[in-house]
């Protein structure tokens, strides 16, 4: 007997965008409790002291293992347990690249439009720049796909389906912000004390910028690069006054308008290029049909 998932997959479509909102709301949910009330006062000693105990270790492995990977284990659920397809199947859409050229030339030129802004007008904060391409390395896993895998591989897409663009990703970015939003609340994280309004802008700029490269790539791992690339900008700089500083500095926000524009621009291309194949398409399927008429 088959089960309910297998006879009726419209009907698991169609919820595919709730289960991971109630995933995330419930894994989000649990981190708060365990890492910003239960768990914070080790943190703190942690960070004051240096001093090693067992609540901090159980703070770093819930936030290691749930925190920031909570939409990588939301779809993961879905994936192995509601929707039944598989890790394997679950990583092949992570990792799917349909044109390898294009998605270099078009991540790596949103990297390198970060990278010029953080070299001209970042501050170092003083770590050596093995510690870039480190850092780089390291997150992938724990940042870029733990995240994107969730943001751009399942929610982006799943709203693309319900509300046109902009408002798609206004709400990507604004479920995404809100989800962050505890980070301003614990004395331990990097982003406590910084500007929650300019925190706000760049994630929703950013949000536009990772819609952009998803559209125009189709792929999960791109996102994931960039979001980690960003990120690991910090392991040499200091990346709170660089990108959240409000209202910002003359040049951060040149840079902003120059980061929406080429994204708003691109998503539209990609639409463009995606409208002019669909409507070949039906040309060629009209004209088949004609022919075998």
């Amino acid at each position: 007997m088959r089960n309910a998932t297998a006879s009726n997959p419209n009907k698991v479509q169609l919820n595919r965008l709730w289960w991971y909102l109630l995933l995330v709301i419930l894994l989000s949910a649990f981190c708060y409790i365990t890492l910003n009330v239960w768990l914070l006062p080790y943190s703190i000693e942690h960070s004051e002291t240096g001093k090693m105990t067992a609540g901090y270790l159980l703070y770093a492995a819930i936030g290691l293992l749930f925190s920031t990977p909570t939409p990588f284990v939301a779809v993961l659920i879905i994936s192995l347990f509601i929707e039944k397809t598989g890790l394997r199947q679950m990583f092949r859409d992570i990792f799917r690249t349909e044109d390898k050229r294009k998605t270099i030339l078009i991540t790596g030129g949103f990297c390198l439009l970060a990278f010029v802004y953080a070299i001209l007008f970042g501050t170092p904060n003083g770590s050596p720049w093995y510690m870039f391409p480190l850092g780089f390395l390291i997150m992938i896993p724990f940042v870029g796909i733990a995240e994107e895998t969730g943001w751009r591989g399942l929610l982006q897409p799943e709203l693309d389906k319900r509300m046109p663009y902009p408002f798609s990703v206004l709400l990507t970015a604004a479920i995404w912000f809100v989800w962050h939003f505890p980070v301003f609340t614990d004395p331990t994280s990097n982003h406590y004390g910084d500007s929650v309004i300019g925190f706000a802008i760049t994630i929703f700029i950013w949000a536009f910028a990772l819609a952009a490269i998803y559209k125009s790539t189709k792929s999960v791992i791109a996102c994931a690069l960039y979001h980690t690339f960003i990120d690991a900008i910090g392991a040499v700089y200091d990346w709170n006054a660089l990108f959240d500083g409000f209202p910002g500095s003359t040049a951060a926000n040149v840079h902003r308008v120059i980061w929406l524009t080429a994204s708003v621009v691109l998503w539209l291309a990609a639409d463009k290029k995606e409208r002019q194949l669909h409507e070949s398409r039906q040309i060629a399927d009209h004209e088949d049909n004609e022919d075998e008429l």
